[in-house]
Order: structure tokens, then C-alpha cells, then sequence
């Protein structure tokens, strides 16, 4: 890489940011001007993300404590199907994939993914929460479009 493209100032302030959710928490650990999103997720045991969908989001997990599973579209059928999260396994999640985690007992999950953009589509939400919008997701704090 020539010397004239690189930044002439690296970021190397530590960053997070904790995320107050229903069904537990999240702590962002990647700043939302990058081209991607990295946090760390709790879910309390017995609680439930939304069934969800992303339009624009991809997402992959790795589970680091406790018991966790993933109920998830295998194919395009609309069939879905669960998942045991096994530790130290990476589990990967596409475009329009219908998914939702469930915290068998008091767990984190590392998740990577593309930047918080698009609509997170509710399909079911145990806490009647509406679909996350980009002017929803920055009016309240939950990061960058």
C-alpha cells in the first residue's frame, strides 16, 4: 500500500457501547463508522430475540458461555428448524434468512457482521416491538445507517 493512502491518524482509543435490550443486553465493541459491527451478545436464560430478518445485514455468531440455540430458515421453504449452538463454532446468517436466538441458560455470543444498516423486520417479538428502521435505530442510540 503506497504511503500517500494511509490514514494519517489510526484510531487507538478503546470503544464500547452497551445496548439495553428485553431480553438482555448487548455491548458494541466496534465503532459505528466502520464498515462493520462487532458485539457481544447476553441473553438471559428462557428469553428470546425476535423472529427476525434483515434486508440488508448479515450476521455470524460464535457462542462463548453458557447454552444458546438458533431457530433459523434452512432453506426457502419457510420450514425452520433449531440449532444447538456448540462453543466454539461459528454459525453464519444471510440476507432475508429468518432467524432468532434463544438463550437456553444465561449465555454471550460474539456476533460480526455487516454495519447496523437496513430494516430489521420483526416477524414475531415476544415484547411487541415494532421493525427497526435506520431513523428508528439512530433516534434511539442504536448505532450508524
Amino acid at each position: 500500500m503506497a504511503a500517500e493512502k494511509l490514514p494519517r491518524k489510526f484510531e487507538t482509543n478503546p470503544y464500547i457501547r452497551r445496548v439495553e435490550k428485553p431480553w438482555g443486553w448487548e455491548l458494541h465493541f466496534t465503532p459505528d463508522n466502520k464498515p462493520y459491527m462487532g458485539k457481544i451478545l447476553h441473553i438471559k436464560a428462557g428469553k428470546r430475540l425476535s423472529l427476525q430478518l434483515h434486508d440488508k445485514k448479515k450476521e455470524s455468531w460464535l457462542l462463548i458461555s453458557g447454552r444458546a440455540k438458533i431457530i433459523w430458515e434452512k432453506e426457502i421453504d419457510g420450514v425452520l428448524i433449531e440449532t444447538e449452538m456448540k462453543h466454539d463454532l461459528g454459525y453464519s446468517c444471510d440476507v432475508g434468512q429468518r432467524h432468532r436466538l434463544f438463550g437456553i441458560t444465561d449465555c454471550d455470543i460474539v456476533e460480526v457482521s455487516t454495519p447496523e444498516i437496513g430494516t430489521t423486520f420483526r416477524l414475531d417479538d415476544d415484547f411487541k416491538r415494532h421493525d427497526e428502521t435506520p431513523k428508528e435505530r439512530v433516534k434511539r442510540n442504536k448505532g450508524a445507517t
